[in-house]
């Protein structure tokens, strides 16, 4: 197959990756980082282990004038600070993501799954909404039953 440079720009269609991988993009980095959660992480620079911890990813964002901070159990994630994520999976079968710029790497291994937190959360809204439901309801008899005292 030749290639005819007047018939424009070749489309490739987009990469598909399952479980693992490298990720340039940084709109996919900040896709896979998102939702993380709660996480444990280890930093390390040209294979020595510098720390490692967890903590809770608050923010991801993209932005070439700020840092990537690690304090407090709190991680602020900027795909901006790496060249590429790694994804992978663990012989156990878990997937983690590597955040590489040159010799440096921040590992971040979930601690939940993000549907089952999903699946938590909703289980929670809805059983909160329940209860206000049934807490509203309550209420509503109580007033409708003191005022049938009153009419009398």
């Amino acid at each position: 197959m030749t290639h005819n440079p007047r018939s424009g720009p070749v489309n490739f269609p987009a990469p598909c990756l399952v479980d693992t991988g490298i990720v340039v993009n940084k709109q996919d980095m900040h896709r896979l980082l998102a939702d993380l959660g709660q996480v444990r992480y280890i930093h390390t620079q040209d294979g020595v282990l510098l720390s490692d911890g967890e903590g809770y990813v608050l923010e991801v964002f993209s932005d070439p004038n700020q840092s990537t901070l690690v304090a407090n159990s709190s991680l602020y994630l900027n795909v901006c600070s790496f060249d590429y994520l790694e994804l992978k999976r663990s012989p156990s079968r878990e997937t983690y993501f590597d955040l590489v710029q040159d010799g440096l790497r921040l590992r971040l291994i979930p601690s939940v799954n993000p549907v089952q937190e999903q699946i938590d959360r909703r289980f929670n809204a809805a059983t909160l909404e329940a209860v206000v439901a049934d807490v509203l309801s309550a209420s509503w008899d109580a007033r409708m039953d003191g005022e049938d005292h009153f009419s009398m």
